[in-house]
């Protein structure tokens, strides 16, 4: 599930567990409240409680958001490689993300932001486009 992280991660939240149970089954970014409805049968009852799981597992690293769909994965990025920043391939006719990393944008995004004098902290990139089944 969770192959790519390091062999101790901090001790996760009974919800933080469920959150991202559901997210590393699923192959397909899901919405807060697409969460909450798949737990509800186990205790989850508020959005609050879902957004605080996610807020703390997106903060570990173990999900990322997806800004223009509103949604979350389950990171599937190997850490272990020396390519750090991640980008998502989405596909604007099926739906279907890749998780993807390439050093190179890495290195030509903080060397644009060290010309403009901007400093990277949070560097998230979504290309939208059409993957190759939908072409």
């Amino acid at each position: 599930m969770m192959e790519h992280l390091p062999d101790k991660l901090p001790k996760l939240t009974k919800n933080q567990n469920l959150v991202m149970g559901v997210l590393s089954k699923v192959d397909h970014p899901m919405s807060a409240y697409a969460i909450l409805d798949s737990l509800k049968g186990n205790g989850l009852r508020a959005p609050l409680q879902v957004y605080r799981a996610l807020e703390r597992l997106e903060m570990l690293g173990l999900v990322h958001r997806i800004e223009c769909m509103n949604a979350f994965v389950a990171c599937r990025h190997d850490a272990t490689k020396d390519d750090s920043m991640v980008a998502f391939i989405i596909c604007n006719s099926c739906g279907d993300v890749k998780e993807v990393s390439d050093n190179s944008v890495e290195v030509g995004l903080h060397n644009v932001t060290k010309k403009a004098g901007f400093i990277l902290q949070k560097p998230t990139i979504e290309l939208q486009g059409l993957c190759r089944s939908c072409r």
